[in-house]
């Protein structure tokens, strides 16, 4: 892939959210993400490009990963893929290229005849950049929705699975996020008031609610409306949370729906604790192994990696002097950083 272009810009495709990040000579300039519920159709995808910053629509070097293409407004994962790569194509002003992740970068055109290796491909990006920087780690990207637990063995991705089912089953990818993941998905029962009681199977809470109250979640990180359409305040939170022990907030003191929330975050961590642990157990991950860690939910794996006695390092600050500008986003965008410099290293290459 030979571009005469210096600026490259990665794109992560995604079913809640598009993630974009600018390099500009080999260094990240800026990186951002926007709401894009794609489940509404392709044209959810125009109103994200509008809301990128201006440098998004820009003509470009454009690398495309992508996870929308599970959404139920396609038919199929084939479908999903030639539907995103060519409004990629048709869309994004520049030459465009799709991440087909172990087979490399691919026209938008050939992405549907290599659909099994172009579909959820993200953390393949993620991973082979941080092989780039440290040869043996577990990279942990928690974002809004899912958490991606992926060895990297001799500086390559060494996942037992790839495609998203394969995954679920290797522990590699856990469907939790610290944004979007309903408190009921951890739990079906919680302490509460002396007693451990059941809990209301709705939507009503969600695990921005719990961070929001535990005073954890990152400015920005929740992006999509509330589970009652309301606003986003501590107490609004409570409010929520308070639902689904079938109560309202005003029947409990702070600190008893602030116990609550940490009964959830905690069922979160244990979740991810014993998937993490399966997979330092292999032989190919060494005792000092670290914990690469980014997403919007990276500081649940900065939780993780003391849970697990492991030292951990967020992306942006292995990437060192290859941000040229804020770090800000870095961390939530990582799929769309590391298609970027990757594209731009094989640019010039």
């Amino acid at each position: 892939m030979r571009s005469s272009n210096p600026t490259t810009i990665g794109w992560d495709l995604g079913g809640v959210h598009v993630k974009v990040a600018l390099v500009e000579d080999g260094r990240v300039a800026a990186a951002a993400q926007v709401p894009c519920p794609l489940w509404q159709g392709l044209p959810a995808l125009d109103r994200a490009l509008e809301a990128a910053p201006d440098w998004a629509r820009g003509a470009a070097l454009h690398a495309v990963t992508m996870t929308g293409e599970l959404t139920d407004c396609f038919a199929d994962r084939r479908a999903g893929v030639a539907a995103l790569a060519g409004w990629a194509g048709s869309h994004l002003a520049g030459t465009v290229r799709i991440y087909a992740g172990r087979s490399g970068f691919v026209a938008p055109e050939a992405a549907a005849s290599r659909a099994a290796d172009v579909a959820s491909a993200n953390w393949h990006a993620t991973a082979a950049l941080a092989g780039r920087h440290v040869p043996d780690a577990l990279l942990i990207d928690i974002g809004s929705t899912t958490a991606d637990l992926i060895p990297v063995a001799g500086g390559r991705p060494a996942a037992t699975g790839y495609s998203d089912a394969e995954r679920l089953e290797t522990g590699e990818l856990v469907y939790t996020g610290a944004v979007r993941t309903p408190v009921i998905a951890l739990s079906d029962h919680a302490p509460f008031a002396g007693r451990r009681t059941r809990l209301m199977t709705e939507t009503f809470a969600h695990m921005a609610d719990v961070y929001r109250i535990l005073g954890l979640l990152p400015e920005g990180a929740d992006q999509q409306p509330s589970g009652d359409r309301k606003g986003k305040t501590v107490a609004e939170s409570e409010t929520r949370l308070a639902r689904i022990v079938g109560r309202d907030r005003a029947e409990a003191p702070g600190a008893a729906w602030t116990a609550l929330a940490a009964h959830f975050a905690e069922a979160q961590l244990r979740l991810l604790h014993d998937a993490a642990a399966e997979i330092l157990s292999r032989p190919d991950l060494g005792a000092d192994a670290p914990l690469v860690l980014c997403g919007a939910g990276a500081f649940v794996g900065a939780r993780l990696a003391e849970r697990l006695g492991r030292p951990s390092t967020p992306l942006a600050a292995l990437l060192g002097d290859r941000i040229g500008g804020a770090r800000d986003g870095i961390s939530t965008c990582g799929p769309a950083v590391a298609v970027g410099l990757i594209a731009a290293e094989e640019a010039v290459a």
